[in-house]
């Protein structure tokens, strides 16, 4: 997960993917009834039913871990008790509970606390970083809970109502209203494959983990992270949607431990206006592919560079993000519908996604033991690696996946954890061997968080 320039400070609400069932949402109900108050009346109807429905489901969560330390003047290691207050939802009746993932990551005490105070412990069974959402199990449930419908038909419109469930602070569950402000929010450097509905209810933190729901107390998005510059809310919410929320927690009740992502193996650009009167379109919409991974899902498809993808199953999309989101969805080797407009006409092409190749271990990398490289764990970057640790998948080179701090890359060079090294002395970087004994004087082209330079060795 990126995390915003602006103190985005992080405070979710409730994400619920509720158990099998009927609601209004899923019969269409809901989008076909929308009106807007039209007398005093109405003004004065209430959000009380709503709340009812949806509340029982909502619980607080409290999280206990231990964080190593270091003293800052001797170095002497250490521990420290720290703790996390943040809110979940309850999606299955047998104590199932999804969450934010910054909420319980490193924590090894989790208690849940029911909207009738009763109090569980919980144990973690999935956790996905890159949505920011974790799913839990209370142990000792001996009977059937509340839980919330979770509304993954995306049929919401900017302008409707919603509610916020959560307990913001830790004073306890709380209620907040608003509207949805937008919809398919990519570029907010929250994530680069999330899609995000974006609310002015009131979400703070504390609010981590708790529900946004819809006027038929169905559950449609986990609210994940504020604009913020003081940290409270300032009416600049966004929530992770249902369909993301459904597919972590249908991969955890199946018995998975970890959220496998397809891709199309296609990479893109947003269009300028420019660009768009060029292609003779109305409007900027879509995606130029740029480049397509040989022999990937979307060069089997018929995908070529050049061509403009304008929509993912019907979903219009209008950057990478989107693209990454909406194929995300999909478990890998299901089929995917690509809308594209070629040499002027537009036709549907059907990939079939796969998972990303490579190795996407993180443990087996190599330390390097002398030269200008001395102090860093590399390793070879590939597409399944790159994925995983939030980077481009079409990027090549060696990865520095963690540094000591005290060692000549970090001190006489400046590489920081991340940071990939795409060249030496102007040659690419394909092995780790190339960089085991690095020389003074050598230059490093590193890429770092998207952006390009050269380091020297001195």
């Amino acid at each position: 997960m990126k995390t915003g320039p602006l103190a985005i400070a992080l405070a979710l609400t409730l994400a619920a993917c509720g158990q099998p069932g009927n609601s209004k949402a899923q019969d269409g109900v809901f989008a076909d009834n929308r009106v807007v108050p039209g007398d005093a009346l109405a003004m004065k109807s209430s959000f009380a039913p709503v709340v009812r429905t949806a509340a029982p489901a909502v619980v607080n969560i409290s999280a206990i871990g231990v964080q190593q330390t270091r003293d800052p003047f001797w170095g002497i290691p250490g521990q420290r008790q720290t703790g996390s207050v943040g809110s979940g939802v309850i999606v299955r009746d047998n104590g199932v509970v999804v969450t934010n993932y910054h909420v319980v990551n490193g924590m090894s005490s989790i208690k849940v606390t029911l909207n009738d105070r009763r109090e569980f412990n919980a144990r973690m069974v999935l956790g996905d970083e890159r949505s920011d959402l974790a799913v839990l199990q209370l142990e000792g449930v001996n009977e059937r809970l509340p839980v919330l419908n979770i509304d993954d038909r995306e049929e919401q419109q900017i302008g409707d109502l919603v509610l916020a469930i959560g307990n913001p602070f830790g004073v306890g569950q709380t209620v907040t209203n608003g509207i949805i402000s937008a919809l398919n929010r990519t570029e907010t450097n929250i994530s680069d494959s999330g899609s995000f509905i974006q609310t002015d209810a009131a979400i703070n933190p504390g609010n981590s983990g708790g529900a946004l729901v819809d006027m038929d107390g169905d559950l449609i998005g986990i609210n994940s992270a504020i604009f913020s510059r003081s940290g409270t809310s300032s009416g600049v919410g966004f929530a992770i949607p249902a369909a993301m929320v459904k597919r972590v927690v249908d991969n955890a009740v199946g018995g998975a431990t970890a959220v496998v992502r397809p891709w199309l193996g296609v990479k893109g650009e947003t269009i300028s206006a420019d660009i768009a009167r060029s292609l003779g379109l109305e409007r900027p919409q879509g995606v130029i592919v740029t480049q397509v991974w040989n022999n990937g899902p979307g060069d089997r498809a018929g995908i070529r560079e050049g061509d403009l993808i304008t929509a993912i199953d019907g979903a219009e999309i209008n950057d990478q993000g989107g693209l990454n989101f909406r194929v995300g969805l999909h478990e890998p080797n299901e089929s995917v519908e690509v809308a594209l407009l070629r040499d002027g006409r537009r036709q549907t092409v059907t990939a079939r996604a796969s998972s990303l190749p490579g190795d996407p271990d993180v443990d087996k990398a190599t330390v390097i033991q002398q030269g200008g490289l001395s102090g860093a764990q590399v390793l070879v970057l590939n597409p399944a690696l790159a994925d995983r640790l939030g980077g481009d998948p079409f990027l090549s080179g060696v990865i520095i996946g963690g540094i000591d701090g005290r060692g000549y890359a970090r001190r006489g060079v400046g590489l920081m954890s991340g940071d990939v090294v795409i060249a030496l002395n102007d040659r690419p970087v394909t092995a780790i061997s190339q960089l085991t004994n690095v020389p003074r004087g050598a230059r490093l082209t590193v890429e770092r968080r998207g952006q390009r330079g050269i380091l020297v060795v001195r």
